[in-house]
């Protein structure tokens, strides 16, 4: 299977769940793009669920955007990866495998120590 996105945030070491505030609202129809290296909130069925999880995008992902599925809220893109493509592609390739009900988690635990706000 080619990984398309790597998904963080919401957990700690251990498969913790963080403790987070109520959804915000999906803002889908920003105008950005799922591209390589953009980041964008992950979230359940509820278009408005996202909270703490957030998902890198490895590849072009136009079929997440909100105007290339009119009747899906599509995926809110709210940043992207200026400086440390390399990491990203580095963590993508970490092995993974089941761990609880979760079907593809890093065998060996990837915590992101810093991300600082770029431009």
């Amino acid at each position: 299977m080619v990984e398309r996105v790597i998904q963080g945030g919401g957990f700690r070491p251990g498969l913790v769940e963080r403790k987070t505030r109520a959804g915000v609202k999906n803002e889908s129809s920003n105008g950005l793009s799922n591209r390589r290296g953009t980041i964008a909130v992950a979230r359940m069925v509820d278009p408005d669920s996202g909270t703490a999880q957030f998902f890198i995008n490895l590849k072009d992902n136009s079929f997440l955007d909100r105007r290339q599925a009119p009747a899906s809220p599509g995926y809110c893109v709210f940043g992207e990866v200026v400086g440390g493509m390399d990491v990203v592609e580095q963590i993508a390739r970490v092995a993974t495998g089941p761990q609880g009900a979760l079907t593809d988690v890093p065998i060996q635990p990837v915590v992101i120590r810093s991300a600082r706000r770029g431009r």
